[in-house]
């Protein structure tokens, strides 16, 4: 049996810990850079925007979690739920945890109305792939994700708006996908 709840300040080391879990898990055991302090401040600060769920067991063992926030959809006009990390203690899996996990986000989005649930997995993670399709989710055919990071982030995100004028920019870059200029750019979709 699982117990669904949300998290509370309490439970910050034991998210912190299945973080660092998930990123051995996934090959990126340096990775975290995530600490106690800023975990509290993104989940129980002033303005929380990152949201987390527990799963206990009968006997209020947490077993796993789901750390998820709000994004919107463009074409659908309401939020969704986007699902960063959904992990379950290796001792604890199969018995429930992560299903009842994904089962309250589903529900947490028809309550409120808003259009999907969606995360990203692992090409090679098949035991969650196979996990996923069971419960009715689908992959994204067709779909890659990108993402800035490190220097790339750094160098990139260097010119600053002046005056309402991107300084620094390309002038010869033209529109970017998603913009004014190109609201329904072919690579972006919301």
């Amino acid at each position: 049996m699982s117990v669904i709840r949300p998290a509370a300040p309490h439970d910050v080391p034991a998210i912190l810990q299945m973080i660092h879990d998930l990123a051995l898990y996934e090959k990126e055991p340096d990775a975290v850079r995530n600490t106690p302090e800023l975990l509290t401040e993104v989940l129980f600060g002033e303005n929380p925007r990152v949201f987390a769920t527990m799963a206990e067991n009968a006997s209020g063992e947490v077993r796993g979690f789901a750390l998820w926030f709000l994004n919107y959809s463009t074409w659908e006009g309401v939020h969704g739920i986007y699902l960063e990390d959904l992990y379950v203690r290796p001792e604890a899996r199969g018995e429930g945890h992560g299903k009842a996990l994904l089962q309250h986000l589903a529900a947490t989005a028809v309550d409120r109305g808003y259009a999907r649930v969606e995360w990203s997995v692992l090409d090679w993670n098949e035991p969650s792939i196979n996990f996923y399709k069971k419960l009715g989710a689908a992959p994204m055919e067709e779909w890659s994700t990108f993402r800035l990071t490190g220097d790339a982030l750094a160098a990139f995100g260097a010119p600053r708006l002046v005056s309402g004028t991107l300084t620094g920019a390309d002038p010869g870059a033209g529109a970017l996908a998603g913009s004014p200029a190109d609201s329904r750019g072919a690579a972006t979709r919301g």
